[in-house]
């Protein structure tokens, strides 16, 4: 199944917008100070913030080059 350059540029900005989410649990999470376990909680937050910005990155750089191309 194919997918079209919008659908990929779609897709990327969902994925920013999620790792954008998870990187405000993982603020709000350092910034709680009597959570149990914050800094667990924090740095998943963190990680999966990244990874997901970088799959839309990613994924939006490809949608992009596939419309040139």
């Amino acid at each position: 199944m194919k997918m079209s350059s919008n659908d990929q540029k779609a897709i990327s900005l969902i994925l920013v917008c999620v790792g954008f989410l998870f990187f405000l649990i993982g603020l709000a999470a350092r910034l709680k100070e009597n959570f149990h376990s914050r800094a667990e909680i924090s740095t998943a937050g963190f990680t999966a913030a990244a990874i997901l910005a970088g799959l839309g990155v990613i994924v939006f750089l490809f949608s992009w080059r596939k419309k040139r191309g």
